[in-house]
């Protein structure tokens, strides 16, 4: 492993660019609504930052404890909680920095889909960060399933999000756009749009 590897794990890039623009960091309380095994909070845990978590899955959320806990001695594991998404225990205005990295587009339905990120918003303090990860239709055309629901090769059927709904979504949030929406096409495969926005205070 480099220690570039070591430093970081297997952050998302457009992750990684934040951190070097200095919007997230440290003394920041930064919360991974969907953290599976910890991929980008290696770097958070080694740092410092007051880092939490949830994830439906018990086994994600008993190892990203274990890594938590040889990154960052004294780690309180308790940061890490099996939860559903749209039914998180944390108080109104929990964190500086919400994450959602690949956890949107699971979503079933509408409504689930508006549940989750409700309550993403919800636990984000005003003025703080919300950066997202997730599948969209921007660039490439997808065989639609029912409402939002696509299938793409392979046969996964994901919830796809277009620009125009992300737009809507972020007015009607009260949020504003750090960068513009930014979409990385998978040669055909997936489309993953970077959407990033500030709570409004």
């Amino acid at each position: 492993m480099s220690k570039l590897a070591e430093q970081f794990g297997n952050i998302d890039i457009y992750l990684f660019d934040q951190l070097l623009r200095g919007n997230i960091a440290p003394g920041m309380r930064v919360l991974d609504a969907g953290c599976g095994g910890g991929r980008n909070l290696v770097y958070l845990l080694r740092e410092g930052y007051e880092v939490f978590g949830v994830d439906a899955s018990p086994e994600a959320v008993a190892y990203v404890r274990s890594l938590a806990l040889g990154l960052a001695a004294g780690f309180d594991a308790t940061n890490f909680r099996v939860e559903a998404i749209e039914a998180m225990s944390f108080s109104d205005a929990f964190a500086d920095v919400v994450l959602s990295n690949s956890v949107l587009h699971f979503a079933r339905d509408d409504k689930q889909f508006d549940a989750m990120l409700r309550e993403m918003w919800r636990v984000l303090r005003p003025g703080g960060l919300f950066f997202c990860r997730l599948a969209s239709t921007i660039g490439a055309n997808f065989e639609r399933v029912s409402g939002r629901l696509h299938r793409l090769p392979g046969g996964v059927e994901w919830y796809l999000v277009d620009e125009a709904f992300l737009m809507r979504l972020t007015a009607e949030l009260g949020g504003e756009l750090i960068d513009p929406l930014k979409t990385t096409v998978v040669q055909g495969s997936r489309c993953m749009t970077t959407w990033v926005m500030r709570k409004g205070r």
